[in-house]
């Protein structure tokens, strides 16, 4: 999950500093070498396994764009993945993963990640995103 988090948020950052007249390339190459403010909350819904697939799909996908995950894990697992803004002014992309696990007939699992890319100033892009998120599903 890590390469795959790292070649998102290097993408990310590339497309937002051609967009801005940078040099995508030199961003990338860049990005990759930046460290990263991870954050993960363990959640449990109180919803059965396919109403908590939509619910977490539904609050992802108010607040990023969704990308696709690097496999699916099982039949009783289900893996979500966008790509957030965060930091100052949502300009700082974050790559959230939730994913949800079939824990009994009434609740499920949440594992919520979140990953974004730190510069010199720490904005915890990522463990901002995760707690935000985390409120909206846990209601």
């Amino acid at each position: 999950m890590d390469e795959h988090e790292d070649e998102i948020l290097a993408d990310e950052l590339a497309a937002l500093a051609a967009v801005g007249g940078g040099w995508g390339g030199l961003t990338r190459f860049v990005a990759k070498l930046m460290r990263k403010n991870v954050h993960e909350i363990d959640l449990v819904v109180a919803l059965p396994f396919e109403d908590t697939v939509e619910h977490v799909a539904r609050v992802l996908g108010r607040a990023g764009r969704r990308v696709d995950p690097v496999s699916e894990p099982g039949e009783d697992q289900a893996t979500i993945r966008v790509v957030a803004g965060g930091g100052f002014g949502a300009m700082n992309p974050v790559v959230v993963t939730a994913l949800v696990t079939k824990s009994g007939a009434s609740d499920s699992q949440v594992r919520l990640r979140a990953a974004a890319k730190e510069g010199l100033i720490r904005q915890r892009a990522g463990e901002r995103t995760a707690v935000r998120l985390a409120a909206f599903l846990d209601t």
